[in-house]
């Protein structure tokens, strides 16, 4: 679980390289594009400009390099040439990519146009969750404190925390010890420690926490069809508290 100071170098620099994908990705109007348009523009952009690899095409089975999620769809979605981005949509892109043999994993939602104030709303609580949970990652902390803070923060806004996924290590693998959950108890969980790398991925949900799969095996929906936004960051536990690996530049810690 814990990675050297080069590891960490290589990490470091894989995560700027998927920080400039959102970062293109923000530079676009995604209303009109098919999610497998955009699939395939980052598939694209990750290959032939970062001269990187997409680390999801293939993981598991799966065939796509990113997952698209949008409205109620609260992971997992799956790119369709059918399915268009609309005016009022939120869609979270989930992308990873891999250099150098070390793998970054981020995530964001977007809103599209006249998004309705609700849709603003679940997408900022969720991004600030995520934030709320990164705040607490330092040496000696514990797992319980991360998910402790994220769930607070959804319940404070009356909103709640899908249970089912979660966060987790990743470095030369995607998946890696340890689970992150979006959930626990202060001072309780796996001890932080100096080197370690996880993932921090709220998904949250305006309405009921409960979800389910649909036919496709792969979708994940709201079994009450309300909204959910999910944000993703890459951190790296350092001496001095928390490093965002995949920050992107118009954001701050």
């Amino acid at each position: 679980m814990v990675k050297t100071p080069d590891e960490i170098a290589l990490m470091r620099a894989s995560g700027r390289l998927l920080a400039s994908v959102f970062e293109m990705l923000d530079g676009l109007g995604l209303e009109g594009m098919s999610t497998m348009q955009i699939n395939d523009l980052v598939e694209r952009f990750i290959r032939e400009d970062l001269q990187s690899r997409p680390a999801s095409k293939g993981q598991y089975g799966f065939a796509y390099v990113l997952n698209c999620s949008i409205n109620e769809k609260v992971c997992h979605g799956v790119p369709s040439a059918s399915r268009f981005v609309q005016d009022g949509d939120i869609i979270n892109l989930d992308i990873t990519l891999e250099k150098d043999g070390f793998i970054a994993d981020s995530s964001k939602t977007y809103t599209v146009g006249n998004a309705s104030s609700q849709a603003r709303r679940i997408v900022r609580i969720a991004q600030e969750a995520m934030w709320a949970g990164i705040r607490q990652v330092r040496p000696g902390a514990h797992l319980g404190d991360v998910g402790f803070a994220i769930e607070k923060h959804a319940k404070k806004n009356g909103c709640s925390v899908v249970r089912e996924y979660c966060g987790h290590g990743i470095g030369r693998e995607m998946h890696e010890d340890p689970q992150v959950l979006n959930h626990g108890k202060p001072g309780r969980g796996l001890r932080l420690r100096e080197g370690m790398t996880f993932t921090i991925e709220p998904m949250v949900n305006l309405g009921s926490a409960r979800t389910k799969t649909l036919d496709d095996g792969w979708t994940v929906v709201t079994k009450d069809g309300k909204l959910s936004a999910q944000f993703e960051h890459t951190v790296a536990v350092m001496s001095d508290g928390v490093e965002v690996l995949t920050l992107r530049q118009d954001e701050r810690v």
